[in-house]
């Protein structure tokens, strides 16, 4: 078994961690966050039960594959003398046959476990959720190619954070890909190296942005009709195929969103870009002037409470839009919002600590603002689909407010 270093130090509590976190404008997974710096122990039920995730709502069934990926232009120290900068990847696409494809978890049984133990949780109190993909399911592409987005995820986090909304976006028709930035959150490879987030790292969201530079790079040659894994592990049938490379999107949260902002600044390949409650904090700043298509989901690091946000906001000179929901906190339009209460019933976790997690935002109604709001965009702007859904509020989203 690998020898895996634990998150955060243990003489830190978790309210401390948390501080620490919004502190420097990164995000708060469920690996660092809470409101008490107690371990909360599991209750009497003899075994762990399996967390749910929402369907999404699209017409197509999801199919999804993981890469490894290795930048060779960047050697890695923390992966230890003359290795190089390795990346895990999730593809998931529309699929148009998932017999005999199992679904695939949304996370690995030993990454799940590193996750909980690392909140001060025992690490068996619950199993990963089953996501909706079915893992190495042909793709479905009838006509043109389909578009791609990208996700990065929060300092601390891992791939697999807003899942709910990857496959959403999968089952109307994009391909997504979300990269795992190893070493800053929890990832797994295909020899059974489980990363997590290193103290000593510096990586910042200028590292993610090259993360995310590298495999546009690596999706092209896939789209040429190459193999980027590290090993060429069989890829799903029409992959390469559905790539339309002039049809790209990204999203991020926390600190991927900043990751996003700085992407769009220096990478023209990427049309269209959303940031799930992105702080844009980073030396140098995002500042660069976009006249590309750039829209805010702000919680706790709106334009009002952080000075780098509205700053940002003004050097977008394109189309542009800034919504929140009320009672939103900084992990509302992730998977956490969804997963958290789940697990709060089975460890027997108390309202006032369940609140410090997902605030009051209804679980449910958070979960279809996470699905509807990016589609929406990336509709309007890599399919350019007419919707009413961004010309203002909604009376299906009272929730929902824009920020003008």
């Amino acid at each position: 078994m690998p020898t895996v270093k634990p998150v955060g130090g243990r003489g830190l509590t978790r309210r401390g961690l948390v501080g620490a976190a919004l502190a420097a404008g990164v995000s708060v997974p469920m690996g660092i966050a809470g409101q008490t710096g107690r371990a909360i122990a599991a209750t009497a039920d003899p075994g762990p039960v399996r967390l749910t995730l929402p369907q999404p709502t699209g017409p197509y069934r999801v199919g999804t594959v993981s890469l490894h990926l290795i930048d060779r232009s960047r050697r890695d120290p923390l992966a230890g003398p003359r290795r190089y900068r390795e990346l895990m990847v999730s593809v998931w696409y529309p699929a148009r046959d998932v017999r005999d494809h199992p679904l695939a978890p949304w996370m690995t049984a030993a990454s799940m476990r590193v996750l909980l133990d690392s909140a001060g949780f025992d690490p068996h109190a619950a199993l990963a959720p089953l996501t909706a993909g079915h893992e190495g399911a042909p793709v479905r592409h009838p006509g043109r190619r389909l578009p791609v987005v990208l996700y990065s995820h929060g300092a601390g986090s891992h791939r697999s954070d807003t899942t709910i909304v990857v496959q959403e976006l999968a089952s109307h028709g994009y391909v997504v890909v979300t990269v795992d930035h190893t070493y800053d959150g929890f990832s797994e490879f295909p020899d059974g190296r489980v990363t997590v987030r290193e103290e000593d790292s510096d990586a910042t969201p200028w590292t993610y942005t090259d993360d995310v530079r590298f495999v546009l790079d690596q999706i092209a040659d896939l789209a040429a009709g190459n193999n980027p894994d590290a090993t060429h592990a069989p890829l799903p049938a029409g992959l390469g195929a559905a790539l339309d490379l002039g049809r790209i999107g990204m999203f991020g949260w926390s600190k991927g969103g900043t990751a996003t902002a700085l992407t769009m600044g220096t990478d023209r390949r990427v049309r269209a870009g959303l940031s799930l409650d992105g702080p844009m904090l980073s030396q140098p700043l995002p500042t660069a002037d976009l006249y590309r298509p750039f829209m805010l989901m702000t919680a706790e690091f709106s334009r009002a409470a952080e000075p780098a946000v509205a700053e940002f906001f003004t050097h977008l000179r394109g189309w542009r839009l800034n919504v929140q929901a009320t009672d939103a906190v900084h992990s509302s339009y992730g998977d956490n919002q969804w997963l958290v209460p789940q697990l709060a019933r089975i460890i027997g976790m108390s309202d006032e600590e369940l609140a410090g997690w997902v605030g009051a935002l209804d679980p449910a109604r958070a979960v279809r603002i996470g699905q509807a709001y990016p589609l929406a965009f990336f509709d309007q702007h890599l399919r350019h689909r007419g919707g009413h859904l961004l010309n203002g509020p909604s009376r299906s989203f009272p929730e929902v407010m824009f920020i003008p």
